[in-house]
């Protein structure tokens, strides 16, 4: 969803903290954030969306730019979350509880989620794959803003993209044919 020509009035209403404002940011851009986080960590997506968030409404009166610059600002915000997620993991030690466990309540999605057989493909790529494609796909971001985001040249982001695109299309149709033949 895009705010389009009402962006930088309710860029400036959400800086005086007018409330409609705020919110209109927030859901033109949050189910393309929390896909993007879920799809990376399933358990703490909704988690890092909301730090997200924070980090947003904290930087809201430094931002400068258009609607574009803005959604790959909260692009790079969430995938610098999740890198510091992921340092803070591998730093502890926990005893994760598998999502099978927990009572079906907890389990209900506020977006429609990713396919199952693409998630599980998408999933079986190198992460630094997995993390282009999603930004190309859901985020939306094109191959600049991804390499804005990633610290990756934009001629690095398609190379991987279109590898990783390549083996998502050899995945699902391993996984196809091997349903054929059941």
């Amino acid at each position: 969803m895009s705010v389009g020509p009402e962006f930088a009035s309710a860029l400036a209403a959400a800086r005086s903290g007018e409330e409609w404002a705020l919110s209109l940011l927030y859901r033109s851009l949050q189910p393309s954030v929390l896909r993007y986080l879920v799809a990376q960590e399933s358990q703490e997506g909704e988690d890092l969306a909301s730090e997200v968030w924070l980090d947003v409404a904290a930087g809201l009166t430094r931002f400068e730019g258009t609607e574009t610059d803005f959604k790959r600002w909260a692009f790079t915000i969430a995938n610098r979350r999740l890198i510091d997620h992921r340092r803070a993991r591998a730093r502890r030690r926990t005893q994760p509880v598998a999502v099978g466990t927990l009572d079906s309540r907890f389990q209900s999605e506020p977006f429609e989620p990713l396919d199952g057989a693409a998630l599980s493909c998408l999933r079986s790529l190198p992460p630094e794959w997995a993390e282009i494609v999603l930004l190309r796909v859901v985020g939306g971001l094109d191959s600049y803003e991804v390499a804005a985001v990633t610290g990756r040249k934009p001629g690095t982001v398609r190379v991987i993209q279109k590898r990783a695109l390549e083996r998502l299309a050899e995945l699902l149709l391993a996984e196809r044919e091997g349903a054929v033949t059941r």
